[in-house]
């Protein structure tokens, strides 16, 4: 059942008993979380391992490695939306369970995998567990907080994303050099079976007291459409350009639906989702700040494992490392940014935060092949600042906008939009990169064999790989293809740097400003002899 968004919607109080509890819950939900997020990033350590014959791999293209990470952000992005309301619906502790329990068996047998076709085909059932954990985690907090500690627990919640980003290289290159390469799946099991019995004790079950007639028809065109979307966005992102039909076709085929979804939610009498709440400015302001700074982020992330690893050399444990910096600054300041929002306002701080990511992006632009570690380190730690100042902002922003009841509507969106903006960004800034550093290495590959040089040009790692068969003769061909992927790494973060200028004009305009400040004396309890309010 839809409420309408204009009538302010009071609250229940929290049982005490969860109430008690809430931090520890906290922990098991972040525990969950860590571990999709984590598992999202640590594929990309181990695809040369992957992509080695067996023993080492199972000898993976290319295009099936693609497919490998694709499959799970595919799946992952369509079911988004579907398993919020399934949330709402049935029980966000039951959708939880169920999540946390399909994603530990994706990866076992993910690890168990003979072939690359196996593993693609169990990364999307990965993806089809953590696209019902992602939203429940945070549906599942907003109703254990009550409503003046949500802005910290999210806080807390949000940085453990950053977290789980920065970790996952490291997880996996520290795995890799020890064990073979299915051990960066099997890790997650064990991992899982702590959750589940935790989850099983602490967590509380919710669900929408009243949730009225179910919307199969907008379910179809939400899973519908959002599959189609980022496909094409995919597909686009391979081929390094958006005109071709197998790339245009889903993604006008995409929007088409999803306007459709749109039109059909507005009159129907039980609608999946509110529509009219993206007309508060507010709230469609935050959730598009979540997409531009996630496909502004994404993007940067992309390119730089490339730099890192391919142009200074360094492995890929060490790469991670290196954006520790970016981690540790959201660890810091996410959980704290609800003091900075209650003195300066959500519109001063995310307006800031998005113009720090800016600068953290554009920064790359400057960036050599012997641009010193520290000034790396440096530009990581301001772009992590900068997102921790504006995902907890902005989260608040959407999840309080909806009632308490429809909180796994509300955290469908908010990730929804981070999906689809982070995959957006790897694909169009990946093909950037792409189209500028092929423009630029062509003119060095006249040595290279005619059967080698279409593939030599297709990227760095192609271009190293073939350098390295043609012995001394190959030397000037790494230099040319480094030279030739920092120029294209500059194009790339400008326009990185251009998006999430665009960001901080959204927030500037369209989210609230300072709340007014209150008479404290005015409101301040009288001594009645009751007791105080729990804390």
């Amino acid at each position: 059942m839809s409420i309408p968004s204009g009538a302010p919607v009071a609250a229940p109080r929290v049982p005490e008993a969860v109430h008690r509890r809430r931090w520890a819950i906290l922990g098991i939900l972040m525990f969950s979380l860590l571990i999709v997020v984590l598992d999202n990033s640590i594929l990309n350590v181990a695809v040369k391992t992957i992509a080695s014959p067996a023993p080492t791999g199972i000898g993976a293209t290319q295009s099936e490695l693609e497919w490998a990470i694709n499959s799970y952000t595919l799946v992952f992005a369509g079911l988004l939306f579907t398993a919020g309301l399934l949330g709402d619906r049935i029980g966000r502790k039951k959708v939880l369970l169920a999540g946390i329990l399909v994603f530990g068996i994706g990866s076992a047998l993910a690890a168990l995998s003979s072939s690359p076709g196996e593993l693609i085909t169990w990364r999307a059932l990965m993806g089809f567990g953590a696209a019902f954990v992602m939203p429940a985690t945070l549906a599942v907090l907003m109703n254990v907080f009550e409503r003046d500690e949500q802005p910290k627990a999210i806080g807390i919640w949000a940085g453990s994303v950053g977290l789980g980003i920065a970790i996952g290289p490291i997880t996996g290159g520290l795995l890799l050099e020890h064990f073979w390469w299915g051990s960066i799946f099997l890790v997650n099991v064990p991992v899982v079976v702590v959750a589940l019995i935790a989850m099983a004790v602490l967590v509380p079950d919710s669900k929408d007291p009243a949730p009225g007639r179910v919307d199969p028809f907008g379910v179809v065109l939400s899973i519908i459409g959002l599959v189609l979307l980022v496909y094409g966005i995919i597909r686009g992102g391979e081929l390094a350009s958006f005109t071709d039909v197998t790339v245009l076709a889903p993604l006008i085929g995409g929007l088409l639906v999803l306007t459709g979804f749109v039109w059909h939610e507005k009159r129907s009498s039980h609608p999946s989702i509110d529509i009219s709440y993206f007309r508060k400015p507010a709230f469609s302001a935050a959730v598009a700040a979540i997409a531009l700074v996630f496909f502004a982020l994404m993007g940067v992330t992309f390119f730089s494992a490339f730099y890192l690893q391919s142009v200074r050399g360094y492995t890929a444990l060490e790469s991670g490392l290196l954006i520790l910096p970016l981690a540790a600054a959201q660890m810091i300041f996410a959980p704290r940014a609800r003091l900075v929002v209650d003195r300066f306002g959500a519109r001063a701080v995310c307006t800031v935060g998005m113009l720090l990511v800016a600068v953290g992006l554009a920064a790359f632009a400057l960036f050599d092949a012997d641009t010193p570690l520290w000034v790396l380190c440096l530009v990581f730690f301001v772009q992590g600042t900068g997102m921790a100042h504006i995902m907890p902002p902005v989260t608040v922003a959407v999840m309080q906008a909806l009632p308490r009841e429809r909180a796994g509507s509300g955290s469908a969106i908010n990730n929804t939009f981070r999906q689809v903006g982070g995959a957006l960004g790897i694909a169009v800034l990946g093909s950037v990169l792409s189209t500028v550093y092929r423009g630029d290495i062509e003119g060095h590959l006249d040595g290279v064999p005619a059967a080698a040089r279409d593939v030599a040009g297709e990227s760095i790692e192609a271009t190293l790989g073939v350098a390295e068969k043609l012995g001394p003769a190959g030397k000037p061909l790494v230099a040319a293809a480094n030279d030739a992927f920092i120029g294209a790494m500059h194009v790339t973060a400008l326009g990185s740097a251009a998006v999430a200028l665009v960001g901080a004009a959204v927030v500037a305009l369209f989210l609230p400003g300072r709340p007014a400040v209150r008479d404290e004396r005015a409101e301040a309890p009288q001594d009645t002899g009751e007791p105080v309010r729990r804390s």
